[in-house]
């Protein structure tokens, strides 16, 4: 398998207060922040548009689960399906089944510290 991550595809946090906290980046560091958090726009190295997602998320979400840390990566990668079958047979615990979006594919693994990492096989046109 040729290509695996090939970038940051968001950051997720746990906060008291997500709005609040998107508010403070958005008037000290100049995030322009919607209900989201942040999206950063930026090329790939064949001039293709692609997005990293910044999100403040409430701190009673289960989006982390079965993970309790206050954080969630997510990484871009390329065949999704095809790399999650490689990570199953290398002893990569896998969490829950991948999921469809007109945005992208989804699928969800732990690394050896217990850290749920988000695999994102983007579509980064629906968002243009």
């Amino acid at each position: 398998m040729k290509n695996r991550v090939t970038g940051l595809g968001g950051f997720f946090f746990k906060t008291k207060n997500p709005d609040k906290i998107k508010e403070w980046y958005k008037n000290h560091l100049g995030l322009n922040t919607d209900r989201y958090g942040c999206t950063f726009w930026w090329k790939d190295k064949e001039g293709n548009d692609c997005s990293t997602q910044w999100s403040p998320m409430n701190e009673d979400t289960n989006y982390f689960k079965p993970c309790e840390k206050q954080f969630m990566m997510n990484f871009r990668v390329e065949n999704l399906k095809e790399l999650l079958i490689e990570l199953k047979k290398e002893g990569v615990t896998i969490v829950g089944e991948v999921e469809e979006y007109e945005y992208g594919k989804f699928g969800w693994i732990l690394d050896p510290d217990g850290n749920k990492l988000e695999l994102w096989e983007p579509v980064d046109k629906a968002f243009l």
